[in-house]
């Protein structure tokens, strides 16, 4: 049947090369860390490699907003095309980098085109599928990060052991070659392009805010102190190159980030609950596995086994939301969906006071049934909410209020274990990594009940349900 969401059905072979290029980027979010140890023996510079995933996560979030707006103007193949190449030209000179300097800027370029890959999956998928097929559709995508999270700590250490690091990178070469090769052969766009004026200054002036804000974010309270000259420096500059965007965007012919989306209550809400839902993702999956390892004697493939309970939550109810949706809207689906990621966290916290593998496994698996019920509708419901032509710059904005919630949370986090930690008596110390990990974790709990206060903001979306449709906010 034509309706059919599925690898097997008409619109398969698109959906397979949306996830593949989707696995991509999951993958390499989890299959880096297992190898540090070993790169910095071979490469050397110790105090660079947190840069390794700083620049990856800093080149990503602040390129999202013009891919998006790209999206919107030349079509979504394009870019998506120039996303996978991209990266596959970062995967190979970073397979071959050689010393710590040349990797992290290799790293840089798989950031741009993770920063194209992901907007425009989520975009592709909402212009092939209609409302009640999304969530499917969502669902498969979602798919790739719980079977990454499992195979890139697996994958990492495997190589890194018994082959050499560099197949970290070299295994993406297969892989990107493939999704491009699906991608040219299934999905023929109809997408009516219009020649317009890019607006250079927009996006230099949002992209070099959006590096400063971002970099101030990873770097407080690690690279440099919170009260540092880098720091006021970095927001400083940020904030005031943002209201430069923002005056210069009144004047352009066809803005980068349009006043409409700051004018659009749908999309508005949405992105703050995407926000949420970073926040509290990046909080579980950066400081679950050092809580079992330290308390509770995991191995790193079990503690990563934990979160990715949380993984394999995500996509299970992201599969149902689109049943809920249909019968309740979305914004009591994703209200749902918020207090099980509340009912998980607390959990999370009360366990634990006594550390056990299965019972945070239990705590992770709990939230990510609350995120997979918040995550896709909030993004259906933003997507929906606008036609064809502004459908990849509402996508692009949902992926980067969550990439900005995991940015500013990893920070926030960070800083409250290191303060709890220290004053316990160290990270040397069982109980100190506890304590700092609980104080985490109730960070997380605050995060999720934020999250709920987003999601009761999300107006009612009448749904539309034929494949490119929008739908109407009340």
């Amino acid at each position: 049947m034509a309706n059919q969401v599925g690898l097997r059905s008409e619109r398969g072979p698109i959906l397979l090369a949306l996830m593949l290029a989707s696995f991509l980027i999951a993958i390499d979010s989890t299959i880096l860390a297992t190898a540090v140890p070993t790169i910095v023996a071979e490469l050397g510079g110790f105090a660079q490699f947190p840069w390794l995933f700083s620049i990856y996560l800093l080149a990503q979030a602040a390129s999202v907003p013009v891919y998006a707006k790209l999206c919107d103007t030349v079509g979504r193949k394009p870019i998506m095309i120039a996303g996978i190449g991209l990266f596959l030209v970062g995967s190979v000179a970073s397979a071959m980098a050689w010393n710590m300097t040349a990797l992290i800027v290799f790293r840089a370029v798989q950031g741009l085109g993770a920063g194209a890959i992901t907007p425009t999956s989520m975009t592709i998928a909402g212009d092939i599928y209609t409302v009640r097929e999304r969530a499917t559709a969502q669902a498969y995508l979602a798919s790739v990060w719980a079977i990454s999270s499992v195979a890139g700590p697996t994958l990492g250490g495997l190589f890194a052991q018994f082959l050499s690091w560099r197949w970290i990178f070299w295994v993406n070469v297969p892989l990107s070659l493939l999704a491009l090769f699906m991608l040219l052969r299934a999905y023929h766009e109809r997408f009516e392009r219009h020649r317009r004026r890019i607006d250079v200054a927009g996006a230099t002036l949002l992209t070099s805010a959006l590096v400063l804000l971002v970099l101030g974010v990873l770097e407080g309270g690690q690279g440099w102190a919170w009260g540092s000259w880098q720091s006021v420096g970095c927001f400083g500059l940020g904030a005031a190159l943002l209201v430069v965007f923002a005056l210069a965007e009144r004047r352009a012919a066809d803005p980068v980030l349009a006043p409409w989306v700051f004018g659009s209550r749908v999309v508005v809400t949405t992105s703050l609950a995407a926000l949420g839902v970073g926040a509290v993702l990046i909080g579980l999956t950066s400081f679950v596995p050092t809580f079992l390892e330290s308390t509770a004697g995991a191995t790193p493939l079990l503690a990563g086994l934990a979160v990715a309970a949380l993984s394999l939550g995500w996509p299970l109810s992201g599969g149902l939301a689109g049943r809920f949706y249909l019968r309740i809207g979305f914004r009591a689906t994703a209200m749902i969906g918020s207090v099980l990621a509340v009912v998980g966290a607390v959990l999370l916290v009360s366990f634990a006071s006594a550390p056990s593998l299965v019972l945070t496994a239990v705590a992770c698996f709990v939230v990510g049934l609350g995120l997979g019920l918040v995550a896709n509708p909030a993004l259906i419901a933003a997507q929906s909410s606008v036609d064809l032509r502004r459908r990849g710059v509402v996508s692009g904005t949902n992926m980067l209020a969550r990439s900005v919630g995991s940015s500013v949370g990893v920070a926030v986090y960070g800083a409250v274990a290191n303060a709890v930690i220290g004053a316990s008596g160290g990270a040397q110390h069982p109980a100190a990594v506890q304590a700092g990990s609980i104080a985490v974790f109730i960070g997380v709990a605050i995060s999720a009940v934020l999250l709920v206060g987003c999601t009761v903001l999300i107006p009612h979306v009448r749904i539309v349900d034929e494949p490119g449709a929008e739908a109407e906010a009340a």
